[in-house]
């Protein structure tokens, strides 16, 4: 028997649809990865300045935020499928224009700013658009496999891209950017040529009513809210990752290399945790491990704070990565089954907000803290205060910390 036909975790992959379209995200994340550690390493040697590292997180968070809701309602009211392959096309440009900027040799970085705000834009559109679609691609009993293995090409490609960008990067930014643009031409062709189940789309004209229904939605469910409010305040201050080209450059004393292996490592943790999930998916004490994972990125936060070594911040990096994961897996899992069809671009919208919030905005709250603190008692602050918000929120959402299992999932007897 065959391991795509036996009942494993990547029995879903005999899904053409699904695989299609984990193809197109692996390798337009490829690029996208490949594409931040030429923009971060880039930056930095122009400007050398922290703060500057903390507007490229800005830079995409801020149209984010704006058009986010917007993009929720767009997902539910049209072919969601086809909002991927525009989002797609849409990075494309992106590419060409920092290839072009690179090109022109110019010494002022605003244009590349200028470049994510359009970059910012295409994710607010792609993200609740890709979420909700993987509900129309799977039947529901495969959707636990369906998303741990999306979490797998994601963090695979999130290990791969920051190495082979760092390594590109020896022959110049010019280089990482045609094989980011190539890379996103191929994942447009795939979406492209995916199918997916028919959706239950919203027949409701755009209105502030209907914009705000995926927040009202969240906001009457405690469990999910609790879930990722945890992901926003936590991950927000522990967001040292945009200062990887700092911490490399100046505490490790390494070059863009170096810096590559870095971004890797939380990517890698990450996509290991993501296959056992796959195969050992958590049933029981989800609470507990949505918790556990949050507590541990916040502690290798400060493991990142505290070393001088390489080896021993790719080991917290790593760590950081899987216990991350976890909080996605559970976070994820809680938001799909709780939300119906045809509000679930704009509850995606809401979850998108709090991902990017935690991330975009985490990164820009990191790179202005170490302009104030200082890059190494940045990273040790934004540790312990995402250990100070895990026991906080224990205390809040009580429901969720000592929650058993999914809502409506049955036990099968082969709980994590």
């Amino acid at each position: 028997m065959s391991l795509l036909s036996s009942s494993s975790g990547l029995s879903v992959l005999r899904n053409r649809n699904l695989s299609f379209y984990l193809s197109a995200r692996f390798l337009g994340t490829l690029a996208v990865q490949m594409q931040s550690v030429a923009v971060g390493w880039q930056v930095y040697q122009i400007t050398g300045s922290l703060f500057d590292l903390g507007l490229i997180g800005l830079a995409q968070f801020a149209p984010f935020l704006v058009l986010i809701l917007w993009a929720g309602h767009v997902a539910d009211r049209h072919d969601r499928r086809k909002i991927i392959v525009l989002c797609m096309l849409t990075q494309l440009l992106v590419s060409a224009l920092l290839l072009a900027f690179t090109a022109s040799g110019s010494r002022v970085v605003w244009p590349v700013f200028a470049v994510l705000v359009l970059f910012g834009s295409a994710r607010a559109f792609m993200m609740p658009a890709s979420q909700a679609v993987l509900r129309n691609l799977v039947p529901d009993k495969d959707f636990g496999q369906a998303v741990a293995l999306g979490s797998s090409t994601f963090h695979v490609a999130v290990i791969a891209g920051p190495v082979l960008g760092g390594l590109l990067y020896a022959f110049g930014p010019t280089v990482v950017y045609l094989v980011a643009a190539a890379l996103l031409l191929v994942a447009t062709l795939l979406m492209a040529s995916t199918t997916s189940a028919p959706q239950v789309r919203s027949t409701e004209p755009a209105s502030w009513h209907t914009l705000l229904e995926g927040l009202r939605f969240v906001r009457s469910r405690p469990i999910v809210l609790g879930a990722i409010s945890l992901d926003l305040f936590a991950v927000l201050f522990g967001g040292a990752t945009a200062l990887l080209p700092a911490y490399a450059h100046d505490v490790l004393h390494a070059g863009p290399t170096a810096l590559g292996w870095l971004r890797t490592a939380p990517g890698a943790g990450a996509a290991l945790c993501s296959i056992a999930l796959a195969f050992m998916p958590i049933r029981r004490h989800v609470g507990a491990w949505m918790f556990g994972g949050v507590a541990l990125f916040g502690m290798a936060t400060l493991a990142l704070g505290w070393t001088t070594h390489f080896a021993v911040a790719l080991g917290a990096l790593f760590l950081l990565g899987a216990g991350d994961m976890v909080s996605v897996y559970v976070r994820h899992l809680l938001v799909q089954y709780e939300t119906p069809d045809e509000i679930r671009g704009r509850v995606s919208a809401v979850n998108a907000v709090f991902i990017g919030a935690s991330n975009e905005l985490g990164e820009f709250e990191s790179g202005v803290t170490a302009g104030w603190f200082g890059l190494t008692r940045a990273i040790l602050l934004g540790g312990a205060a995402t250990l100070v918000v895990t026991g906080l929120w224990t205390v809040l959402f009580p429901v969720l910390s000592k929650m058993d299992r999914f809502p409506h999932h049955k036990d099968d007897g082969k709980s994590a």
